[in-house]
């Protein structure tokens, strides 16, 4: 009797040591949500890292937040908390039916920012979200944001217009469109070769890592956000940008001329243009060490 009475004991106490030693254990995340609602069942997400200083970035068409890998991995080491956010319907974000414009995306990073409580971000945006940073800033007078960073920007306009002869035609434009709802796939395995400045710039590994990122995205997504962006004029927003603006060009840059670059840096009061003379529209990987450098510059300046 005595004898189990002791092991009975000895099982309590086991037991009781080892609750006690999980409660005691620290907490190894920084206790950061990786996905963000900011509205009713539509969920983002977001890659946070880092300690410091703001970066936030947001992503081109139909990438997602994860094509800033080589950005997390040196920035979050250079004192800074770097912030991607992924647009609803691509990536691992939420794929809800419904508007995908630049009102839409603009809110959403709001919502994201307030939650997140930034302040004094620098904000990056590359392609399609150079111009959604750009909708974001005149919308809400740089809520949350110190400086703009614009990389290979779809701006100020994507389309050719009266009095902005660069960009893609009209025809090209309802071309590209057409082919996201028919051979979606193709075109995608076809922007490779459109994305860099010459074959090589970029290994055969790093441009399939992109294609997937690509063939993520919701079908419905693609061909609405690209639909908005044809429809978006940001020439007269320019004017309204009271920021430090950065931007980043690539000199062979076949899907968002470097004349964008030129018309950004005009319209832009507080602008300066930062050349990538290697680079196609891929700048991010090309030139990767400049892109981080100059990025890291420009925050801290």
């Amino acid at each position: 009797m005595k004898k189990s009475i002791i092991a009975i004991v000895m099982l309590v106490s086991l037991f009781t040591n080892s609750l006690m030693a999980q409660s005691k254990r620290t907490a190894a995340s920084a206790g950061r949500a990786e996905y963000i609602e900011v509205e009713k069942g539509v969920k983002l997400h977001v890659t946070d890292l880092g300690e410091g200083q703001p970066i936030v970035l947001i992503h081109g068409w139909p990438l997602s937040d994860a094509m800033y890998e080589y950005q997390y991995q040196y920035l979050s080491r250079k004192g800074f908390r770097v912030i991607g956010i992924t647009l609803r319907g691509f990536g691992k974000s939420d794929k809800p039916y419904g508007r995908y414009d630049f009102d839409v995306f603009s809110d959403d990073i709001k919502v994201v920012l307030d939650k997140l409580k930034i302040e004094n971000a620098t904000l990056g945006g590359f392609s399609m979200g150079g111009a959604v940073v750009i909708h974001y800033v005149t919308k809400y007078d740089s809520a949350h944001v110190g400086k703009l960073a614009l990389f290979g920007a779809a701006a100020p306009s994507w389309k050719q217009r009266e009095g902005s002869p660069y960009g893609i035609s009209e025809e090209d434009a309802n071309g590209l469109i057409t082919q996201t709802m028919t051979a979606r796939e193709d075109l995608i395995a076809g922007l490779g070769s459109a994305f860099v400045a010459k074959e090589g710039n970029i290994s055969k590994n790093v441009e399939k890592w992109l294609e997937n990122i690509n063939l993520e995205a919701s079908p419905y997504a693609v061909t609405e956000s690209i639909s908005a962006l044809k429809d978006l004029d940001l020439r007269p927003e320019l004017s309204k940008i009271n920021i430090p603006t950065a931007i980043f060009q690539g000199t062979q840059d076949k899907l968002c001329p470097f004349e964008f670059a030129v018309e950004l840096n005009k319209g832009i009061k507080d602008s300066y243009l930062v050349k990538f003379e290697n680079s196609g529209h891929a700048l991010f990987v090309e030139e990767v060490e400049k892109f981080n450098h100059e990025l890291e510059k420009f925050a801290l300046k």
